[in-house]
């Protein structure tokens, strides 16, 4: 919920609503600013599970003054229980540090969640040979199409990586999300349409890649039941 991260300003969306406090579980896959952000995790509802990736705590040390929330640090192929819901940790292609240099290194990850469905929850990643292996059979993949710019390298999707992922994981729905709502301060004066685009061309790039598969691309605070094949 903040409107500034660093070199980033929050340009499209509005604040979560208080609703938003209220989860079953909170999933952190990175230690990156944009993705663990200590006053938002602080506004979740007391009791609320929030699973970091390994060695947050010691990274992060806000991580520590959230003693409201269940913390639990997870690493690939670790499965938590909550409810009557399993979520499985997965490896991703990323730079998992709080910082480009320091000592402290976690994993940046994934997660799988079993319920009703299989849904996987892509974090920030880029596109690896064993990616469908590690993931595992899913009905719907939420995957990041644009982060806070259209050329961001080797450890993200661009729109059309991640159809070639939806296309690798043979997911039957896919949601494209991380994309247009933080923008490099100056840049929406320059090339707005960077930020606009990725949701698009992600629709235009899975019709190609995965033509099975159905695509949701859903404006800030919009939702959609997905029906699953059982």
């Amino acid at each position: 919920s903040a409107r500034r991260l660093a070199h980033l300003r929050r340009r499209r969306g509005a604040v979560p609503p208080a609703e938003a406090r209220h989860a079953d579980v909170a999933l952190v896959s990175h230690l990156h600013a944009d993705h663990l952000h200590i006053p938002s995790l602080a506004r979740l509802a007391p009791g609320t599970r929030l699973l970091v990736p390994r060695g947050a705590p010691r990274a992060v040390p806000g991580l520590r003054r959230l003693t409201h929330l269940g913390v639990s640090e997870v690493a690939p192929g670790d499965v938590t229980r909550v409810g009557g819901l399993v979520v499985r940790a997965v490896p991703a292609r990323h730079d998992g540090r709080r910082l480009p240099v320091g000592p402290h290194r976690s994993p940046a990850l994934g997660y799988v969640l079993e319920g009703e469905a299989r849904t996987y929850f892509a974090g920030d990643t880029g596109l690896f040979d064993e990616m469908a292996k590690e993931v595992g059979p899913v009905d719907v993949a939420l995957l990041p199409v644009g982060g806070w710019g259209p050329y961001l390298g080797e450890g993200h999707l661009d729109a059309g990586r991640a159809a070639e992922a939806l296309a690798r994981l043979g997911a039957s729905s896919a949601v494209p999300v991380h994309y247009g709502t933080y923008w490099p301060i100056g840049m929406d004066a320059v090339r707005p349409h960077e930020f606009h685009a990725p949701g698009h061309e992600f629709e235009r790039q899975a019709a190609r890649h995965a033509p099975g598969a159905s695509v949701h691309r859903l404006e800030h605070g919009e939702r959609v039941r997905l029906e699953v094949a059982r």
